[in-house]
């Protein structure tokens, strides 16, 4: 098989959670643990760290891989989804995993995995785990899939976990409640290995204090002593920081939601200066300015044309929303076109009623079985009386609002990590 076959192989014979939801997700570490042994333990030639949370994974994860290589590391950054292609999940130094590399593993290991059955994230966890050791990376970030105590990321031992914050979203896997939620995120506190906690509410902090006195390790919570002391945008897209430790910070990344993840960054990148990981404190100032450029990270209020202004965004959940619908509603521009769609795990009316009531909107549905239908979403928007048409892709929506758009109006595009996707892959040299 060629790469594209490959990836075609993968997609259709291992259950896909971003394409079909709940089928695909499989609790319990059994399959990992399998693929684990069976690749000799790729996980234990290389350090770790471990990120958890229900909203900022994905900055977190890059930022602190950023921080790392701007430190002289060789650094491994495990994350998903992947927005245009598979091999963005797995990564070292920026550079994505070769496509012979993906061939070869799959050829060299089937007729291991295929009695096993194993999920599509299971089998992409033991390979960028074997990845990572053959390429003998110093140190590796590694975003969990989901949850957390039974995600099939938590085989390691790392030496620092973070988890980022905690709110509604996957609760048919997770739980109903914040608490329920918190001690699945909780899972991947280890013994004696200190976490950082980014935010917390008072029924989710008591669940981390009792699972780090458990563990006997130390908690850290980011928002006790703020490392971000105040934040502003820059002309050109990205944030300025000025910080408690580290003097003034530029962030390539210029969504305000960012403000939480750098809080949260400090506190992690502190605990790894504390144990001589990080060894120049100026990397951390290096790995905000260049994220972007050193981990190839997109669709964190990427700017994608200058005039009019085109921004999108990969928030998906009513978490994210409340930062997003404040930044949109506050863009200064004529007029606010707004392509939207979303998948039909997340709580798509508490979104609706976020969004701007002056927004002229495109309303469309990204391409995966987990999409909720573009007709659901009008029928959600009329009870919000939130007026636009219908377009069956995200690529039509795009087209039509970018048709209609003076150079003084504002384009945003999200909804879903998946609305962007299809924006990324229909239009890859979309950029200013």
């Amino acid at each position: 098989m060629n790469y594209k076959e490959t990836v075609q192989y993968l997609f259709n014979s291992t259950p896909v959670f971003e394409k079909v939801g709940a089928p695909a997700y499989k609790a319990g570490l059994y399959n990992s643990l399998a693929l684990d042994q069976h690749l000799d333990h790729p996980h234990t030639r290389f350090l770790t760290i471990h990120i958890a949370g229900t909203n900022g994974k994905g900055s977190c994860s890059h930022t602190l891989a950023a921080i790392l290589q701007a430190d002289g590391y060789k650094v491994g950054l495990y994350t998903s989804p992947h927005l245009v292609d598979f091999r963005e999940r797995i990564r070292i130094n920026g550079k994505p995993v070769s496509e012979k590399y993906v061939v070869d593993f799959v050829e060299q290991n089937r007729s291991f995995f295929e009695p096993l059955h194993p999920s599509f994230f299971e089998l992409t966890t033991a390979m960028a785990f074997k990845y990572f050791a053959d390429q003998k990376v110093d140190i590796a970030v590694i975003e969990v899939g989901l949850g957390g105590r039974l995600d099939c990321t938590n085989i390691i031992t790392p030496i620092l976990s973070v988890i980022t914050n905690i709110s509604f979203d996957h609760t048919q896997f997770l739980g109903n409640t914040l608490t329920e939620i918190a001690g699945e995120k909780a899972g991947i506190i280890k013994n004696g290995i200190p976490v950082v906690i980014g935010e917390t509410v008072p029924e989710t902090r008591i669940v981390f204090e009792s699972k780090a006195q458990e563990m006997q390790t130390q908690d850290v919570y980011a928002e006790d002593i703020p490392a971000v002391l105040s934040s502003k945008a820059c002309p050109d897209g990205g944030r300025i920081y000025e910080t408690r430790y580290f003097g003034e910070i530029k962030s390539e990344l210029g969504g305000i939601y960012q403000d939480r993840n750098a809080n949260t960054i400090l506190a992690a990148a502190i605990q790894l200066i504390n144990r001589n990981i990080i060894r120049n404190p100026d990397s951390v100032v290096k790995g905000f300015a260049s994220v972007c450029e050193m981990t190839g990270l997109r669709g964190r209020w990427e700017i994608l044309k200058k005039s009019p202004l085109v921004i999108c965004d990969t928030g998906h959940n009513v978490g994210g929303w409340q930062y997003l619908s404040k930044q949109i509603k506050t863009q200064d521009c004529k007029h606010r076109r707004i392509v939207f769609g979303m998948v039909n795990d997340k709580d798509i009316s508490t979104v609706m009623g976020m969004l701007p009531k002056d927004g002229i909107y495109y309303w469309t549905q990204p391409s995966c079985k987990r999409a909720f239908p573009v007709e659901k979403v009008v029928e959600t928007a009329k009870k919000y009386q939130l007026q636009g048409r219908v377009f069956p892709t995200v690529a039509e929506a795009y087209r039509k609002a970018m048709e209609e758009a003076g150079k003084e109006d504002f384009i945003f595009i999200g909804g879903s990590s998946y609305v962007v996707a299809d924006l990324l892959k229909e239009f890859p040299s979309d950029k200013a």
